[in-house]
């Protein structure tokens, strides 16, 4: 007997929280409960934002986002694709390198998003931010722990 398995979107849907996953659509509604009948909270409109899976129900998820705010999301908005944003503060220097030596290649404001590509769990992620890619450290990002190992 051959099986065959076919890669499909459902990986968030198999997933254990807490783990981290992005907004995957253009716009995205969260409601105060697991259901479309429950009232709106917030409308996201930022493609790629990270957020944090903290519980799930059936195809809902309880996201938090980087803000602090909670809300119950439907899965296929989300992706798990991994991006961070850059937390509150002075920018920040991204790398040529994962280390604080290396040739800064340009610098982050706040708020910025890109995409994790990789971390080695060493307190460095690589990331592309547009067009542009390089390593940040991890303490200057939301969407990932200091110690993650993300491939």
């Amino acid at each position: 007997m051959t099986m065959m398995m076919v890669a499909t979107p459902t990986l968030a849907q198999e997933k254990q929280p807490p783990y981290w996953a992005s907004i995957a659509s253009g716009q995205a509604m969260t409601h105060t409960g697991p259901g479309r009948k429950y009232p709106n909270v917030w409308l996201y409109q930022r493609r790629d934002l990270p957020v944090r899976v903290i519980k799930k129900y059936e195809t809902w998820r309880l996201i938090r986002d980087p803000d602090g705010a909670e809300g119950w999301m439907l899965v296929t908005l989300l992706s798990d694709r991994r991006s961070a944003i850059v937390r509150p503060g002075d920018p920040r220097p991204i790398r040529a390198d994962p280390d604080g030596s290396a040739k800064i290649r340009y610098m982050a404001e706040q708020g910025v998003v890109g995409r994790i590509d990789h971390c080695k769990g060493d307190g460095w992620c690589r990331i592309e931010i547009g067009t542009k890619e390089g390593y940040i450290r991890t303490s200057d990002l939301w969407g990932v722990a200091g110690n993650e190992v993300v491939d």
